[in-house]
């Protein structure tokens, strides 16, 4: 039986980009915590942080701070080493997502290689499940990732929407189908779907529209159109659209 119950698609707001603007100057100006607050007072329904090897946008003390100043549930964006796992386990996120990383990127640059990692993922995602963490793998919308997250026991999976996003035409058309399929694949192998990478007002809706997928996480352009509007109303803008098609 699948997991999946639908209902109100999620949004999760990744605050990271307010501490890149921080760590710009140094200080504590302008705090991610005060972000978190304002998610919760807009309508988001939880805060994803990224804590990177290098810690260029959120820093290990803001993970406590996120925790105490909102109720929210935090989904922890990490890579898979020994030192984000004993981070996670110590903080306890309601969410830990596994994600590539480089330190050279700019970005997430795509999916988890899931299948390729199988041996290494395994102890990692029985550790968090284990401290009652729910495990999320980051991934490509292909049918080998997915079989390797569901071997490896993860009762989530995060499709990467990016090919998406850059895409034009019918170029755009085949990346939603191939998101709408391993959604409800997902759905109906008992794993959540959530989508997120790239997201915007003009791209959301499609996404959005694909009724298994239960969560879009979206930071990047939010914190961009908060410059011009707030954080407060560039996140109700995003949820009117969600809600438009759901």
């Amino acid at each position: 039986m699948s997991l999946y119950t639908p209902g109100k698609l999620r949004l999760g707001v990744n605050i990271d980009h307010v501490a890149t603007v921080r760590n710009a100057r140094g200080g504590d100006h302008p705090d991610p915590a005060r972000a978190a607050q304002i998610v919760a007072s807009a309508g988001g329904d939880g805060i994803t942080a990224h804590l990177r090897e290098d810690r260029r946008h959120i820093r290990d003390g803001d993970l406590a701070r996120i925790q105490t100043i909102t109720g929210l549930p935090l989904n922890l964006e990490m890579a898979a080493t020994e030192e984000m796992l004993e981070i996670a386990l110590r903080h306890k996120p309601h969410a830990a997502c596994i994600v590539p990383e480089r330190r050279e990127e700019r970005t997430t640059e795509g999916g988890l290689d899931a299948a390729g990692q199988h041996n290494r993922l395994a102890p990692m995602v029985a550790r968090l499940a284990e401290a009652g963490i729910r495990v999320s793998l980051f991934i490509a919308p292909e049918m080998r990732q997915l079989d390797a997250a569901i071997r490896l026991g993860a009762p989530v999976v995060e499709f990467h929407t990016g090919e998406y996003a850059h895409a034009e035409g019918e170029a755009r058309a085949v990346e939603l189908k191939k998101i709408a399929d391993m959604a409800a694949l997902a759905a109906k192998s008992g794993i959540e779907p959530h989508a997120g990478h790239g997201l915007t007002y003009d791209n959301v809706q499609p996404i959005a529209a694909i009724p298994q997928i239960a969560e879009l996480n979206i930071g990047h352009y939010l914190i961009g159109e908060a410059i011009f509007t707030g954080l407060e109303a560039s996140i109700k803008r995003m949820r009117e659209l969600m809600d438009a098609v759901r």
